[in-house]
């Protein structure tokens, strides 16, 4: 990325001129700017030069380059925390971050980027809130002051929008320096309403990485966030020189387990769109009568949604709808032996007996007073296919 001629000084005179970041990035985008519109127009698209685009776009236009270009260095020291982390399968996604990373860790996560969270109808899961701005759209970039001013302007319904996250679901900032003044004021907003008196508010937790940290160290337990002149909140702070095994304590209940965020996304606005417009306004036909059914009894809405009760012999037998006879023949063998060949070859290659537990491919049912007889899931069936084709595979056994 060339260097901007008209940026005078490097980022510590500012700092020691006690210039904020946030009036950096406004003297930046200034600079920027005069470059754009000088000698340096070369470095950047013949569209941004109209009225169309506020004067600052050429900054975001170079921050956005440089954070498209960027990945996780060393990926293979991080594999663990990765996927540690893909495990927690969050309700949702909080970032000031420009760049992707998090986008491909969560790739079936749905990107909301600025204020458009503002403008979300109903409830959300398994989104990525950007609420600085994203790479992907320069001109979201909060960079500056007239930036800042604009978020701080929407902050209250941002505020409230996330408070209905944090009520229900514990809130990680991970690795994260609590400087940002945004995120302090909405701090501040949830302070007002989930903690009592200065008290430490459960369900908020620090995560700070010490890579020089040893078993002898004993670092504290809380944190104190200042949210203005005045005042700070107490939250949990935990200290480790490696994150896995905070990821794995939070995954162990997952918010979405095993289900398809974007079904899940989908499933949600239809159910809102139903209840707040349709049957209201009776476009559809309606049977009332269902929908009392529904209303009173706990286990109608489920059934009306195909999700059924796995303790139920209805349920069972979808979960596992395979014998082996029915699963070799399923995978186009006369009949088990086939099926039983591919599970043995699984064993073989990962050490994993699958018919040995009741797992998500597998399950054991008692078929009189002594014999068992095994049942397969559809799962089963899709894996037992990348063995048949000898394609790469891997097993689920969470």
């Amino acid at each position: 990325m060339a260097k901007c001629p008209e940026i005078k000084h490097p980022f510590a005179y500012y700092t020691q001129k006690k210039v904020t970041n946030i009036d950096i990035g406004t003297i930046l985008s200034d600079a920027y700017r005069d470059w754009a519109w000088g000698d340096g127009r070369n470095e950047f698209p013949e569209e941004l030069f109209c009225e169309d685009y506020e004067g600052d776009i050429y900054l975001k236009h170079k921050i956005a380059d440089f954070f498209k270009g960027l990945n996780i260095v060393n990926q293979r020291e991080f594999t663990k925390e990765i996927e540690a982390l893909k495990k927690i399968r969050p309700h949702s996604i909080v970032t000031t971050n420009y760049d992707n990373i998090i986008n491909n860790i969560f790739p079936d996560y749905e990107v909301i980027v600025g204020q458009q969270i503002i403008r979300l109808a109903n409830g959300s899961i398994g989104e990525i809130f950007k609420i600085h701005g994203s790479c992907d759209e320069p001109e979201s970039i909060v960079i500056n002051k007239n930036d800042y001013d604009i978020f701080l302007s929407k902050k209250k319904y941002l505020s409230a929008k996330l408070l209905t996250f944090f009520s229900e679901h514990p809130l990680i900032f991970i690795d994260y320096s609590i400087e940002d003044e945004n995120i302090k004021e909405i701090l501040s907003d949830i302070d007002e309403i989930l903690s009592e008196g200065g008290g430490l508010i459960s369900n908020i937790y620090i995560l700070h990485r010490d890579a020089d940290l040893n078993d002898n160290a004993y670092p504290s337990r809380e944190a104190l966030i200042p949210i203005d002149n005045n005042k700070s909140i107490r939250v949990k702070r935990i200290v480790s020189n490696d994150f896995t095994w905070v990821f794995d304590a939070f995954s162990d209940n997952p918010t979405i387990n095993n289900f398809d965020p974007k079904v899940l996304r989908a499933l949600l606005a239809r159910s809102y769109k139903l209840i707040r417009t349709d049957i209201p306004k009776n476009p559809v036909q309606i049977d009332y009568k269902r929908l009392s059914s529904i209303a009173n009894e706990s286990n109608e809405l489920p059934r009306l949604y195909g999700i059924t009760d796995a303790s139920t012999p209805e349920a069972f037998n979808s979960n596992y709808p395979f014998s082996l006879t029915r699963l070799g023949q399923a995978l186009g063998f006369k009949g088990w032996h086939g099926a039983n060949d591919l599970l043995q070859n699984v064993k073989e290659i990962t050490g994993v007996d699958l018919k040995s537990s009741d797992n998500k491919y597998h399950c054991a049912i008692m078929n009189g007073e002594i014999k068992m007889s095994s049942r397969y899931s559809n799962e089963e069936k899709e894996l037992l296919i990348l063995v048949k084709d000898g394609k790469k595979f891997s097993l689920d056994m969470g």
